[in-house]
């Protein structure tokens, strides 16, 4: 069947029923913003009341949708879309979708509204994205007027998506640029004036752009938003809500997270119309091909631990919880013979891009970062991934785990937890509905050894070549998002992620 006959502008059809319920795993915590009013004009009413008396309840109610989806597909070869697209998946090896992918282009190249769950890694960045690109091809977008929108919580994760989407963007003749605090307002604002079909965006910036008068979202038909959940964590749902105010009111809206959660229901109701709902992924905590180790050791042995973990074969991705404990391990590490980096917030977007590039590439074996890194990193055969602070809360614990077993590969999650941190960790993983294997380790351990490779350091001192940081450029203005992001995690009094 020729699936162009399917796609229609119009969104409002009705025929059939859908739906269902998932119950949030949040930590409990209250959200000021789940317990906003009804929906604006224009936001989807079907199943309303149910759905805010679920969010009450602490439950995200799946929306209820009032159109059949159409049937997920096997292979891309059965999707209308360009042969230059099909040409350019062929040679870049994706000979077959991921479920998330099957599962939804058939209905978003149908012009459909989307809320899709898939856990990271499972390919979500082209189950928007070329349904997006294909949609807008032949189309030429006007200087600072974009005609799609990509929104996503960090500047790692803007890269990511952009670096995915520019070969298929290329493919089709379509101009694509990201615009993301730490970089260059200016230079932005240059390329949004020469006209760009697609910006992939933090809303901080974008929000900076448009109000410097050099972008206008009017225009835009088909807008996305990227782990949706983890915005609303940092604070940026006042500043998101603002953008998609501006976008076209009947325009094309899909929602893609690893996690729903009451945090992003808000969204749901107000923005998705009649959305087909796919959920066709099991959380990261589910993943079959990921272990899950949780590591007792005492305070006084897990420096020394830690550094043999860090000197293993292979690369490791070691979160930690301040800016000072990524630095202060990394100067340990470098000390001690181990190729560590160190990644956070605190570091410039020219030195956060090499380091990730560094790790990428093999130079450095240990990535050694905050929450800065828990999502929008891809690193191909990742197979270990160490809380050496253990994280505050489950939703935290599944993106940082969700860096390896990445799209069927395997992968370990270690977790090292002082005594005084045990019962914490216990209710962290029953929120996460994850079993993990326990064992008392000390350094030298066989048992450490075992599970996560472990050795002795070299103990000679190593350099790595680390870009300068950046001075502050005359034109730049401060990212409003991270300014939000900062006022907000202080007033929740939880643990910084930059």
């Amino acid at each position: 069947m020729n699936r162009r006959t399917a796609r229609t502008n119009d969104r409002y059809g009705s025929s059939g029923t859908g739906g269902g319920r998932f119950r949030s795993q949040g930590s409990g915590r209250t959200s000021a913003l789940s317990k906003s009013g009804g929906a604006k004009s224009g936001g989807a009413k079907s199943g309303g009341a149910q759905r805010r008396s679920a969010a009450s309840q602490g439950e995200f109610a799946m929306p209820v949708s009032t159109t059949s989806p159409l049937p997920a597909v096997s292979s891309f070869a059965e999707l209308d879309m360009p042969p230059a697209v099909l040409k350019m998946l062929t040679s870049l090896g994706m000979n077959k979708p991921f479920p998330i992918q099957g599962a939804t282009l058939p209905n978003s190249l149908a012009g459909r509204d989307v809320l899709g769950r898939g856990r990271t890694g499972s390919g979500k960045t082209l189950a928007f994205g070329l349904a997006l690109l294909v949609r807008i091809a032949g189309q030429r977008a006007e200087p600072n007027r974009p005609l799609a929108l990509v929104l996503v919580p960090t500047r790692e994760l803007a890269q990511q998506v952009t670096d995915a989407l520019t070969p298929y963007a290329r493919s089709l003749h379509l101009r694509l640029t990201s615009v993301v605090g730490g970089l260059s307002i200016s230079r932005q604002a240059q390329a949004l004036n020469a006209g760009v079909e697609v910006v992939v965006a933090t809303p901080g910036r974008l929000a900076d752009l448009i109000d410097r008068g050099d972008c206008r979202l009017d225009q835009v038909g088909i807008t996305v938003l990227d782990e949706a959940d983890q915005m609303a964590d940092m604070g940026f749902m006042p500043q998101v809500t603002a953008l998609l105010d501006q976008v076209r009111p009947h325009g094309q809206r899909m929602l893609f997270s690893a996690t729903l959660d009451r945090n992003v229901d808000r969204l749901v109701r107000r923005y998705l119309h009649d959305p087909v709902v796919h959920s066709v992924d099991p959380s990261a905590g589910a993943v079959t091909t990921m272990e899950h180790h949780v590591l007792h050791v005492h305070e006084a042995d897990k420096h020394a631990t830690t550094t043999e973990i860090a000197a293993r074969d292979g690369r490791v991705i070691m979160f930690l919880d301040t800016k000072h404990a990524v630095d202060r391990l990394t100067k340990h590490l470098l000390a001690n013979g181990v190729r560590a980096a160190a990644l956070h917030g605190g570091k410039s977007q020219s030195q956060r891009t090499r380091t990730l590039t560094q790790f990428k590439d093999g130079y450095v074996t240990v990535l050694v970062a905050t929450n800065v890194a828990a999502r929008g990193i891809h690193v191909d055969n990742l197979d270990l991934v160490v809380n050496v602070d253990p994280p505050s809360d489950h939703k935290d614990y599944l993106h940082r785990g969700g860096r390896t077993a990445r799209a069927g590969e395997s992968g370990s999650v270690v977790t090292l937890v002082l005594p005084n941190q045990r019962r914490d960790m216990a209710r962290l993983m029953a929120a996460a509905s994850i079993t993990p294997q326990t064992t008392q380790v000390r350094s030298g351990d066989a048992e450490l050894t075992r599970i996560t490779g472990a050795q002795a350091p070299s103990g000679i001192a190593v350099t790595i070549t680390t870009p300068t940081a950046e001075g502050p450029k005359r034109n730049a203005a401060p990212a409003r998002g991270q300014r939000s992001h900062r006022r907000s995690r202080q007033a929740q009094g939880r643990r910084s992620l930059g």
